[in-house]
């Protein structure tokens, strides 16, 4: 009954309430973006969100620790008025945990409030309801003395964009539904900072999407067989599973070319992290692949996410400073073709990020799964696809807190597109993304803040706005044991 009674201890709780006013065809581009699936591209809404939580930290004395979360949001003007953002179950044995429901999770290796974004999975789009087996923080290898940690998991889950897709294309769309998810990752850090300052981490990421269906597929121009591109079912079964984790299988619209089943993609990421006395400076690397074509060293590794973190010592007015430049131009080359008895040689190249033939792409309800700046299907009207997957950006992120009850940051990005190799532009489109952003904290009531934001978009990607976001939230502690704090 102790064991029980302590679920009800150390209980978070938070409202929020945001309003957005904005001009132009489309809200300023850090309005709508990397908030989970909580933004809308429409000028003018409102949020208002309900959250609690028990972190499975807060058992963090014992072996066996119960983390839980419930989190709503009722909006005006999104394309839903209500939506369930999180639900989920934590259990864990010292430092293996599993994980039952849908929650938001951080990005990997990268700084969750500065950066422009993950490639392979971000914080983009609404959370997966999954089941989930990890290591969420590094875990030190026993005999390593320190030097060697690892972080882990493995997840199967499903997307819940049924009704989105179908109303954003109708029924003589390509739309997909009841598509299954997987995941699976691993992260070693090399270095013991209590006893040398330089650290490295590198690892793989991989997902896919896999069963389903899905109406009016883009069928191969060079398919002579009687493939019925209307309609394709794909598998549930155990080898389904399998084919997921392995990169197995092959689709029913490969035709005589099979590939690998369903939708798999990932990420190679590299950091090297320096931690001095007060101050820190890190450098890091993510190279996305779709399929096997740049999983290794087929093609060159010319597309890639570079990024630069600095945190200065002692500098309450600008603490810290991200910087990072993504290219997504080659995609492994211009030109695919399979071998042939006249042509032999295999080019698996026009990679086509995010988007796919069977599946609808890697999104969640219209939202990028991966990098925003890649644009989301809820740009598109009346499509589902990635019609910007070529860029060039460049994204500087800033913070700081001058004083104990006040914080601000800003983002600003700026972009370019060649469209896609199916339908570039001749012409690149030019983008620039503005977000200026100040909170305040007041002492007198603690567990109030109210943030006022600023965002702008500029170019023709997305035209030209302006627009103002209001925040106010207040969070407080249930039952705390622990001497909770906002």
């Amino acid at each position: 009954m102790a064991q029980v009674a302590r679920l009800g201890e150390d209980i978070q709780y938070q409202g929020v309430m945001s309003f957005t006013a904005s001009s132009g065809d489309n809200a300023p581009f850090w309005f709508t973006n990397n908030r989970f699936g909580l933004g809308t591209t429409k000028g003018e809404s409102a949020l208002f969100r309900l959250s609690v939580r028990r972190d499975a930290e807060a058992d963090s004395l014992r072996k066996w620790r119960i983390g839980y979360g419930a989190d709503m949001a009722a909006l005006v003007n999104f394309d839903s008025p209500f939506i369930l953002q999180q639900f989920y179950v934590d259990a864990q044995w010292k430092a293996l945990r599993l994980s039952v429901g849908q929650k938001e999770r951080p990005m990997a290796l990268k700084n969750q409030k500065l950066s422009s974004g993950a490639l392979t999975e971000g914080i983009n789009a609404r959370p997966i309801p999954q089941v989930r087996l990890e290591l969420p923080h590094f875990w030190s290898i026993p005999g390593t003395r320190g030097w060697l940690a690892l972080k882990a998991h493995v997840a199967y889950g499903a997307f819940t964009d049924n009704a989105w897709q179908r109303e954003h294309v109708g029924d003589n769309g390509h739309r997909a539904a009841n598509i299954l998810y997987h995941s699976k990752a691993g992260f070693l850090r090399i270095g013991n900072t209590q006893k040398f300052p330089l650290s490295l981490t590198g690892g793989l990421e991989m997902s896919a999407q896999f069963g389903g269906e899905a109406w009016n597929v883009n069928r191969r121009p060079d398919d002579t067989s009687d493939f019925d591109d209307t309609y394709v079912k794909m598998g549930h079964g155990f080898r389904d599973f399998l084919d997921a984790f392995f990169m197995g299988g092959s689709d029913a619209s490969d035709g005589a070319y099979s590939n690998v089943a369903g939708n798999q993609l990932g990420s190679w990421h590299l950091r090297l992290d320096y931690a001095g006395k007060g101050w820190s400076a890190s450098a890091y690397a993510e190279h996305f692949f779709e399929d096997h074509s740049q999983l290794f060293w087929q093609y060159a590794w010319k597309d890639m996410l570079y990024g630069v973190e600095v945190n200065l010592p002692g500098n309450p007015f600008l603490s810290t400073i991200v910087y990072e430049h993504l290219g997504t131009k080659d995609q492994s080359g211009s030109i695919y073709h399979d071998g042939t008895a006249n042509i032999p040689d295999q080019i698996s190249a026009t990679d086509n990020y995010y988007n796919h033939g069977t599946y609808t792409g890697w999104h969640h309800a219209g939202f990028a799964m991966g990098s925003p700046l890649l644009l989301s299907p809820i740009y598109s009207k009346n499509n589902i696809y990635f019609f910007h997957n070529r860029v060039v950006a460049h994204h500087v992120g800033l913070s700081g807190q001058p004083c104990k009850a006040v914080e601000w940051r800003l983002l600003y990005t700026h972009q370019k597109s060649w469209g896609t190799y199916d339908m570039p532009l001749l012409d690149p489109r030019k983008a620039n993304y503005l977000l200026a952003e100040a909170s305040y904290s007041p002492p007198q009531v603690p567990g109030l803040c109210v943030r006022a934001s600023y965002g702008m978009n500029q170019g023709k990607l997305l035209g030209n706005s302006h627009g103002a976001m209001l925040t106010v939230a207040y969070s407080g502690w249930i039952n705390s044991k622990k001497g909770g704090k906002k």
